[in-house]
């Protein structure tokens, strides 16, 4: 009988072996994934593979027949005989101009099929990550996604340029290499095709075996470098007020010493590699030369390809020799895709219908009964500061709770409360962002839920505190809004914003760079060209979602007075915490408390009476 151990280990070593077979279950399904993404370049792929098989193949030809010509030279010098050097050495000059001049354009093609490839790659990415924001991305931070599109999507570009172009190239060159061995020799081509299958086969086998685990922790522990660091930055301020920035120095050193020691595990690797690989050449050159003097003492061949068959060999290695490096470098182009496609196959928190209804031309704004809350999936996430406050510790607590109100087409509602109260989740909700479990929403009588996200969102304009601008120039931030705008459209826009004199005494005028978040604006011009961009995309519907946070008082009031005043014919919702400037600028306010609106009528009205909106008033004040 077993004993107790002895059971344990079992289980252990089946459940390692298990685990195992799942991973590379996996791999292989993201291999496949890979390959069927760059099926549109293989034109370019096959053209690179092509182009490095004839350079592999003339530098091992070149130093064959160089070996055999010298070798012939000083044999017919010896002996005194006549031999035609015209030829061999037209043939060598030949193979060389074919090395040099393949190798160059080898790697224009093959660097140019691996830019159109990562390019292809983020822009897939980017179309399967646009539907997920924001809900399905709030359990990320930013600098995991940025890492996942710049970094992962990069170390992609391995498995082209050093993954599938050295095996190809090494199939084939060792079958052409070996056959023209056994033209000469056949245990001399056996020999040669034992020592190419240790260095391409078995060589790199243990490669990928030994070099996947630490491929994988550089990956991640790359991920978690970067995001630390970039939160770090982000956040030094508050980290030096409160006295944690050593504890965060020390955390990123750590992440960077573990960095180091898996880096130094794979160079350790490659280094044995590389090693194994000369040991593997020279003992099939010497091999070559022992089993090719019985045959020269014979006079089977002649004595110059003594010379020609032991460099031919040494020179085969060229083949093999990017494959142990190849297989090691797998592993970590695989844990890159795998973190890309773990996030590409996540559901969009508000699917499209499978047949969208088109929206209709009137888009008067209705909601009967509307009540929201946040599933399973973003009970952990804490990235909805306007949720209920219970949102965070209970996945089932509702973020919004019968909410009914109707926005007529021209209209002018504002939704006020404290911070907490659901006004984001209102917003994320009638973009679609987020679905409601019950009740109806329905722009111009059409249900939400019956049409296009998409659709949708190109009907109502957002201008928020915190509207991005892009590290770009002035009109590719606006074309954000409308691609196809012509310089009449964006001089309009921005006239009505305010803000084309300025851009006009700028040097470059609307090819002005904005920098990083538009860091080469003032806020307040930052503001009006966010604003421009709202209005190009004409849209019937504005929401603006907390435009003023952080205006004193009397440029709120202005902002919003132009924002109105443009907005004329089109319905505007406006989401705030703020009542100072809501007098005379909108029809009807609506006053949210912990997802439920306790409140609603005119300015006027509400001050007049005990309430919700006179406790934020008189809150402010004081």
């Amino acid at each position: 009988m077993k004993t107790a151990s002895e059971s344990v280990r079992s289980r252990t070593d089946a459940s390692s072996n298990q685990a195992e077979l799942t991973r590379a279950t996996q791999s292989r399904a993201d291999l496949w994934r890979l390959l069927v993404l760059f099926l549109p370049y293989w034109p370019w792929m096959i053209a690179g593979v092509a182009l490095s098989l004839v350079t592999l193949l003339a530098n091992v030809g070149l130093m064959a027949l160089s070996g055999w010509f010298i070798a012939a030279m000083a044999l017919a010098g010896v002996a005194g005989t006549a031999i035609n050097y015209f030829t061999p050495a037209a043939l060598i000059r030949g193979f060389a101009i074919v090395r040099t001049a393949g190798r160059y354009i080898e790697r224009l093609v093959t660097h140019e099929a691996t830019f159109r490839l990562l390019a292809q790659l983020r822009v897939w990415f980017y179309i399967h990550l646009e539907p997920l924001a924001p809900a399905a991305l709030q359990a990320y931070r930013g600098a995991d996604l940025l890492g996942r599109i710049q970094a992962d999507i990069d170390s992609l570009n391995h498995l082209y340029l050093r993954v599938l172009v050295p095996v190809v190239v090494a199939v084939s060159g060792t079958l052409l290499i070996v056959a023209a061995l056994a033209i000469f020799s056949l245990p001399v081509a056996a020999c040669a095709l034992l020592f190419l299958l240790l260095a391409g086969l078995v060589l790199p086998a243990q490669m990928y075996r030994r070099g996947s685990a630490p491929g994988q922790r550089i990956v991640a522990l790359r991920a978690a470098l970067r995001e630390t660091v970039i939160d770090d930055l982000q956040g030094l301020a508050e980290l030096r007020v409160y006295g944690a920035q050593v504890r965060h120095t020390q955390h990123v050193d750590a992440l960077s010493e573990q960095l180091i020691a898996a880096q130094t595990q794979m160079s350790r690797l490659s280094g044995f590699a590389q090693a194994s690989l000369i040991g593997c050449a020279t003992l099939a050159m010497w091999t070559a030369l022992v089993l090719t003097v019985p045959s020269i003492r014979a006079g089977g061949l002649p004595p110059a390809d003594l010379a020609m068959l032991a460099l031919l060999v040494l020179a085969s290695f060229e083949a093999v020799q990017p494959l142990p490096l190849a297989m090691q470098m797998l592993g970590e182009t695989l844990a890159a895709a795998r973190r890309i496609f773990a996030l590409v196959d996540t559901l969009p928190v508000v699917q499209a219908p499978v047949a969208p209804l088109a929206l209709p031309d009137r888009y008067d704004l209705q909601l009967r009964g509307v009540s929201l809350r946040y599933g399973d999936a973003d009970a952990d996430a804490d990235a909805d500061a306007d949720a209920d406050a219970d949102a965070d510790a209970d996945a089932d607590a509702w973020a919004l709770r019968d909410i009914a109100f109707d926005l007529p087409v021209g209209g002018r509602l504002a939704v006020v409360g404290a911070s907490g109260a659901g006004k984001s989740s209102l917003v994320n909700l009638l973009l679609r962002f987020r679905d409601y479990q019950t009740g109806s929403v329905q722009l111009g009588g059409v249900e939400l839920r019956d049409c296009a996200p998409e659709a949708i969102r190109s009907k109502i304009a957002v201008l928020s505190q915190d509207s991005y601008l892009f590290n770009a120039t002035i009109r590719e931030n606006l074309l954000v809004a409308r691609p196809d705008a012509d310089d009449a459209a964006l001089e309009a826009v921005c006239r009505d914003a305010q803000i084309h004199d300025f851009i006009m005494s700028l040097p470059d005028a609307y090819e002005t760079e904005l920098g990083e978040a538009g860091v080469r604006f003032s806020g307040g011009e930052a503001r009006r060209l966010a604003i421009a961009r709202a209005l190009l995309l004409d849209a019937p519907v504005l929401i603006l979602d907390e435009p003023c946070e952080g205006l004193d008082t009397l440029t709120e009031q202005a902002l919003l007075g132009a924002i109105m005043r443009l907005m004329a014919g089109r319905s505007v919702l406006l989401i705030t915490h703020r009542l100072s400037a809501l007098a005379g600028l909108v029809d009807e306010v609506l006053v949210l408390e912990q997802g439920r609106v306790v409140q609603g009528g005119t300015v006027d009205g509400l001050l007049r009476v005990e309430g919700a909106f006179r406790a934020l008033q008189d809150a402010l004040v004081g």
